[in-house]
């Protein structure tokens, strides 16, 4: 996403591609024909926090892919910590039409994602794109038409699909153990009282929290429950020297349950991440899924311990607290989907259609809070 943001907690172990090799096994249940390739030589757009924490290591640790060339500013950066036979370009329009390449990464800016995606695809490249998928439902339907008139696969990286309190929330709800829902709160809260001087959190398109943070919290109900019937937003701005939305709360209203979507950059106290109430017990989770830090620590798939949890769900029913969770975190898995979906074996993990749901529902919800009002829902509506 952004070029020059570094990050600045602690010490980032140098990430080299020939470390990072690890098989993890997915389940794919249907066949996408697309043409096959022995290894996938990858392009990465970006070495910015996305590219560097998230993708890098990603890629590095997939079978089947071979990243071969960076588009960044940071050269230096880029050799010391991937490896010196890495290529890097800083022209990314350039950089995506490399005939060489197979996969595209995009985790560049949010306004160039769109712009990068259509670039790659017209040049015959398979791409990834960093969420939010685009800045309008617009853009993003006319890349998802353009990926199938193309016949390229097209996704969207919505990671957090794959931490492990999600999967265990969605194990719990498919269980029916607690009965009918009643309703779910999801937050993901910050301390952050002092405005940074990156882009995210500075005035301009796709920029705030909740083009940010947003789209997580979306894509994970929309997996859960499909779309609501109606949606009504408050995004704020808290903080004194902020620009852009910093605070938001999103009520989705699914007729016999809702949901609450919730972020702050003013949470100094520990929320809880999620909160389910039924008619037969709650459950809560404390904490964040722990592979975005064990990334940021320069941990891989690889590495003893990966994704398990430190703060496991709560369960409250007939008046005990049992511990309950019942998933392993597994970003690993999206990328390993890819390969199998570009081979011809599988499905892509992220259509770029649920990606335009998202999209759809980030501009309802700006609608309803822009007219302080609750805004009806329709499925065809995009």
């Amino acid at each position: 996403m952004s070029k020059g943001e570094t990050y600045t907690k602690g010490k980032l172990r140098l990430h080299n591609c020939a470390n990072f090799r690890k098989v993890s096994p997915y389940t794919i249940e249907a066949k996408l024909g697309m043409q096959t390739f022995s290894e996938l030589r990858t392009l990465l757009v970006g070495y910015g926090y996305a590219g560097k924490t998230f993708h890098a290591p990603l890629l590095c640790a997939t079978h089947g892919i071979k990243l071969t060339h960076v588009a960044s500013s940071q050269a230096a950066q880029v050799k010391q910590q991937l490896g010196a036979d890495i290529i890097v370009l800083a022209d990314y329009e350039t950089a995506v039409q490399l005939p060489d390449i197979d996969l595209v990464v995009i985790a560049s800016p949010n306004d160039s994602h769109a712009p990068l995606a259509e670039r790659a695809l017209r040049a015959g490249k398979h791409v990834v794109v960093d969420k939010p998928f685009a800045l309008t439902v617009k853009e993003a339907n006319a890349l998802t038409a353009l990926a199938e008139e193309q016949h390229l696969l097209l996704s969207v990286f919505h990671n957090r699909r794959f931490d492990a309190d999600f999967q265990s929330l969605q194990h719990l709800i498919n269980s029916g153990r607690l009965g009918p829902i009643a309703h779910l709160e999801s937050r993901f809260d910050r301390f952050r009282p002092e405005v940074r001087q990156r882009w995210r959190e500075q005035a301009g398109p796709g920029a705030g929290l909740w083009f940010d943070l947003g789209p997580h919290l979306l894509d994970q109900c929309l997996v859960l429950f499909g779309l609501p019937q109606t949606i009504s937003a408050s995004l704020k701005t808290v903080r004194p020297d902020a620009t852009t939305t910093d605070w938001f709360s999103v009520l989705l209203d699914y007729g016999h349950f809702s949901v609450t979507l919730g972020a702050s950059m003013l949470a100094a106290a520990p929320s809880a991440r999620f909160t389910l109430q039924a008619q037969h017990g709650s459950w809560q989770k404390f904490g964040l899924d722990i592979q975005e830090d064990q990334l940021k620590q320069g941990l891989t798939p690889a590495d003893a311990n990966w994704g398990i949890e430190l703060q496991p769900g709560l369960l409250y029913q007939n008046e005990q607290i049992t511990p309950y969770s019942t998933a392993v975190g597994c970003y690993q898995q999206y990328y390993t989907a890819i390969v199998t979906a570009i081979n011809g074996g599988g499905n892509n993990p992220v259509p770029p259609q649920q990606a335009c749901a998202v999209m759809h529902m980030l501009e309802l919800a700006e609608q309803s809070a822009n007219e302080a009002r609750v805004v009806q829902i329709f499925a065809g509506r995009q």
